[in-house]
């Protein structure tokens, strides 16, 4: 390879943006890593990538917003969304913003380098006939209302009618990263 791909990581666990660094490196990218969209915004000025991935969670922080500040930056950057929890909320609007493909964790570095070449979507793919779940429903319209609220637990606890803490255990369930 003579000219080196330049990625852009942002993740706020440090253990697996270090993994994920690694790899991406022996693979032979140019690899930075952001622990949120502060780091980010201080990286962009003086790194230019092509890739990126983006973790959903970031702490307090939405990736989403990271997304639209990266297709901002660069309308070509292929952007890969990862999430510990995928819904078909977030990943609408991952890919409204400007990801090129969203991925439920745990991905790999192969599921990620593949999704950098997806550059188109496919008609082929197969339909689920299997109907989704009461629990999946619920977990669905609970993270769209929390994108709808920035992450913001207290006002989300209100739009859905239940208490705050009724919503911190179903979260601690199904963690959101």
């Amino acid at each position: 390879m003579t000219e080196r791909r330049h990625l852009l990581i942002v993740e706020d666990d440090e253990a697996f943006a270090r993994t994920l660094k690694r790899s991406f490196e022996r693979r032979g990218y140019a690899v930075e890593v952001a622990h949120g969209p502060e780091e980010m915004d201080a990286i962009l000025p003086t790194f230019r990538p092509g890739y990126a991935v983006v973790d959903l969670k970031l702490g307090a922080a939405s990736g989403l917003a990271c997304v639209q500040t990266l297709r901002a930056a660069d309308a070509m950057m292929r952007i890969v969304v990862l999430t510990g929890f995928a819904s078909i909320a977030t990943a609408v609007e991952a890919i409204k913003l400007g990801a090129s493909y969203y991925l439920a964790k745990p991905s790999n570095t192969d599921d990620i380098e593949a999704a950098f070449e997806r550059a188109e979507g496919n008609a082929e793919a197969p339909l689920d006939a299997r109907p989704s779940s009461i629990k999946t429903v619920e977990w669905e319209h609970i993270h769209q209302t929390l994108v709808e609220t920035g992450f913001n637990i207290s006002e989300t606890a209100r739009r859905l009618g239940m208490h705050r803490r009724t919503l911190a255990r179903k979260l601690e369930k199904r963690q959101i990263r």
